[in-house]
Parts: C-alpha cells; structure tokens; sequence
C-alpha cells in the first residue's frame, strides 16, 4: 500500500506538528503540497517535505496535484472555505480545530462532507491522548458504576493567556473566534467523549476581567522593554521570552515570536511586533474566566472551568459514579472504590501508549487514526468524527450564547436557540 499522500494548508505550529509525523513515517504518509502565505515558513517545510509549494490554498486546489487526503491548519476564520473546496474534491480532510467560527458555518462543512462522501476528523486531538483513552476504558469498564456528575478544569496559565489570548492570534473574536470556541471546544468535546452522550443543554458565566487598560499600572509603558514596571510584573513578554530562548527551548511558543533564535531577533521582535506589548494596552476582548454547566442526555451533568490565572498544567478532572469516583490529574487516574475503599492508580503508560508527543500523545495517535482511515477507507479509528464533533461544536456556541444573554440554551441543529446563536457570532 503505498503511503497516504497529503496538502498541507498552512505551514504554522500546528502544520509543522503534524507535518514532522509524516517525516517520522515515511512509510504510512508524505506530503506532496504546502500553501502558506508567509515565504520564510512555506519554504522551510516545502523543503523539508520535498513538497511543492503555493503561497495560497486556492492556488493549491486549483492545482489539483494527487493526493488523497488535506491538512487545513489555517486561522480559525479560513477554514470553511477550503474544507467545502476540499469536500467537493473528493478529498479526505483532517481540520483543525475549531471547524468554523460561527454555528452555521459548522453545519455548513459537515453537510459538504456528507454530501462529497469524504473522511473528516477534527482536531480534537484530546480523545487521542493515551490518557484519554485510560479515562475512557475505566469508564466503559465499569469501574465507577454509571456516571452521574463530571467536574473539569482547564488551567489555561498566565502566561498562555498573556501569549496566545492578549497578545496573539486568538486575543479578537473578529480575528480568530470567542475564548470558548478558540480554546475550550476540546474541553467540552472531551467531556462529551467520555461521558459518552449527546449534549442537550448549557449555561455559563464569565468575561473579561483583569486584561484591560483599567487594570494598567501605573507608569507602564506600550511595551515591555520600555517598561519600568516590567521587572515586577507577571506578563513580562522579555521575561517569557528571554528565558525561554537562553534555555534552548526554540520551539512553541517562542517559534511563534521568531524563527531565528538569537537575541537580536528577538528584541527587534518585542520592539516591532505584537508579542512585545504590554497586556494592559492590547486590542484583545476574549474573556480570560468563564464556567459552563452542561446537562447530557439522560441527565448526567458536568461543570466546566477555564480561566487564566494560574501556572498551567495538565487538565484536573473529577468524574462520579454510583459504585465509585476517578480522580484525574492529567498523569495518572485514581478509582476510587465505594464497596472496597480502595484507591488504585492507574497510569497510561502502563497501556504501552506513548504520551511523549505534542498534547500528550494526541497528535501522533490523531495522525496516526487519520492515516490509517484514509489508507483502508475504514472511518472507525476516527474518533473526532463529523456527527460528534458537531454536537460538541454546537454546545460550545449555545454555551456563549447563554453567557452572553444569561439563559439556558438547548442544543442540536433542530434549537430554537441555533439562529440567535448563528447571529450571534456572526455579528462578531
């Protein structure tokens, strides 16, 4: 069987990611095109690949060279017009996520799909994560009896949030899309997967609290290198930064700032560009906290936290059961036993999956069910699939919605609620 042949459509972080699997198998997959605006980036990986290049993904399609199967790791807001373009084609699509940044548009690419007889996965590289897969197998085994209630917090970390939410791509809905959607849509697709039911219903509370010029301290300057307040203050981007490339850590998220790591480049950077400004004087309006409660079908509930301000970490979990409880922590898995009183750690590793790589393990094991899908035409090892996906997706905007209007929202393509949530972000 000769190796799965691949487009790549933006030649980002998360291109490259799954880009540098196809180098480590050469024998499962190769790509054969890259479109990237930025030259510096569409050569480096064109080269690495031996792949032809195109500045632009339409220019790409236009092209139509062989392959089998495309990459679409474009910003959030172009990626509804090369996963339809794609569909049409009778190409298979892997899609970062999200699918789309309003509800409609959702609809709109899983219907495209359907209607091209196409392979989609999400992105949604969670559900891959041998962790993940642990959580699940203890569930589906019955460890805890059936589950009632799931507790989960996302640690988004300060400086995450100062990076990627204030002063990168995702700090403007009008740029990328709204803080649930950009960062926490794995977090409800998670809790949709393992619970393992549709999503019926959402509430949510949160905003925009501390990223704001109100919150500028007095005599901080527009940037950080000329900040007197600088050395004491949390999001110092020269601190972020300049440790991390005197450490040699020359991968995300310094290789975002630049792509040549010295010290020069890096002070031209937080001179010129968006990474070096300081966080209070940001065009940034996504939130930075917010908490959903979600209610499944058939009852079982969960809630949900995202916020900013703390150091980061693994997600934590607390998912109860009538026979039991499990602990997670990111690492390890803890049953709980209510007839024995017992407690045994469970560790993913010990299930012989590697969590080595990016998002512990789950892009090389979504990469590797994306591949394997495409190569026999069997969707089953997709686990991120068009139908789930979708339901998660459209939780995820009823959620927003009912942040913003202080409601309960219902949830599923048949929802009164889809229109005022489809206006709603469309009016972003």
């Amino acid at each position: 069987m000769r190796p799965v042949r691949l487009a790549v459509l933006g030649a980002g972080s998360r291109g490259t990611s799954y880009g540098n699997w196809v180098l480590a198998h050469p024998d499962r997959a190769r790509v054969v095109a890259v479109a990237e605006p930025r030259a510096g980036r569409r050569r480096a990986f064109a080269s690495a690949h031996d792949a032809a290049e195109y500045a632009d993904w339409r220019d790409l399609l236009a092209a139509r060279p062989d392959v089998d199967a495309v990459v679409i790791a474009t910003l959030d807001a172009d990626h509804v017009e090369p996963a339809t373009a794609a569909a049409a084609l009778g190409w298979h699509i892997l899609l970062e996520k999200p699918i789309a940044p309003t509800a409609a548009a959702c609809v709109q690419v899983v219907e495209a799909v359907r209607a091209g007889g196409v392979l989609l996965a999400v992105c949604h590289v969670l559900r891959y994560a041998p962790y993940t897969r642990l959580v699940r197998s203890l569930v589906d085994g019955g460890a805890i009896g059936d589950i009632v209630s799931v507790q989960h917090h996302e640690p988004v970390g300060f400086w995450h949030q100062a990076h990627s939410f204030v002063r990168g791509n995702w700090r403007r809905e009008d740029l990328a899309s709204f803080m649930l959607l950009a960062k926490s849509c794995h977090d409800i697709d998670w809790l949709q997967h393992v619970v393992a039911r549709p999503i019926t219903r959402v509430s949510s509370f949160g905003g925009l609290h501390h990223f704001t010029p109100a919150n500028r301290p007095a005599g901080a300057a527009d940037r950080c290198l000329d900040c007197s307040v600088e050395p004491t203050c949390p999001y110092s981007a020269v601190r972020l930064y300049s440790g991390l490339l005197s450490s040699g850590h020359h991968r995300w998220p310094l290789d975002v700032v630049i792509s040549d790591f010295t010290p020069p480049a890096l002070e031209t950077a937080l001179r010129d560009g968006p990474y070096g400004r300081c966080v209070y004087a940001c065009d940034n309006d996504v939130v930075d906290h917010q908490v959903v409660a979600i209610e499944f079908d058939g009852g079982v509930t969960a809630s949900f936290t995202m916020n900013a301000f703390n150091t980061g970490g693994h997600r934590r979990t607390r998912i109860f059961g009538t026979r039991g409880e499990l602990v997670c922590d990111g690492e390890s898995v803890t049953v709980h036993d209510f007839v024995t009183g017992s407690a045994t750690v469970h560790d993913p590793s010990s299930s012989g999956a590697s969590a080595a790589d990016g998002h512990a393990g789950g892009d090389g094991a979504l990469m590797d069910a994306f591949v394997t899908a495409v190569a026999t035409g069997d969707p089953s090892t997709i686990l991120s699939g068009p139908d789930a996906t979708l339901n998660s997706h459209l939780a995820t905007f009823a959620a927003e919605h009912a942040r913003r209007t202080g409601t309960v929202v219902s949830v599923g393509p048949g929802s009164a609620a889809l229109t005022g949530i489809q206006s709603l972000s469309a009016s972003q």
